[in-house]
């Protein structure tokens, strides 16, 4: 295989032919099934075809075969959220706990995350997540003038005061 092959895939799933880009992808994979990166890129395909629970295991592998750097975030990012749409709930929150903490810059991790306290029920602490997120995010004028106030009740939203 070589990186001029396995770019010209990702032009191909980039420019929206998915099936193509896959059919080269998972050519090359014949000839290099332990490649990291190239199994990302085959995740992130089929990902792509609205295909999760045939792209988590490509996620899985690539992780576990190494990955690193800016594509090991864009995997882990994936397979939480692949995880959490096919509702492996406790896989994603324990990926999206680790991503926080391998990440703590990638604010999309608590996003994602929050989205699978969402579907654990843990309404409150999914709510203080996207409410300090976007109160610390946002260039809207109106929520940047009450940002202090939307800070102090992200974890009291329960709390009432008489």
């Amino acid at each position: 295989m070589t990186n001029t092959q396995m770019q010209e895939a990702i032009e191909l799933r980039q420019n929206g032919q998915l099936e193509e880009a896959r059919t080269k992808l998972l050519h090359l994979l014949l000839e290099d099934p332990d490649d990291p990166v190239l199994l990302y890129q085959v995740a992130w395909t089929y990902d792509n075809l609205g295909l999760e629970a045939q792209a988590m295991p490509y996620y899985e592998q690539a992780l576990a075969n190494g990955l690193q750097g800016e594509d090991r975030q864009g995997a882990m990012l994936g397979l939480g959220s692949t995880y959490r749409t096919l509702a492996h709930y406790e896989k994603a929150a324990i990926l999206f706990k680790q991503a926080i903490q391998d990440y703590p810059e990638a604010r999309e991790f608590k996003v994602f995350y929050a989205m699978v306290l969402y579907n654990l029920e843990q309404y409150a602490e999914g709510m203080q997540l996207l409410m300090t997120e976007l109160a610390e995010t946002t260039n809207d004028k109106g929520i940047e003038r009450y940002q202090r106030a939307i800070l102090f009740y992200a974890d009291k939203l329960d709390q009432v005061w008489e």
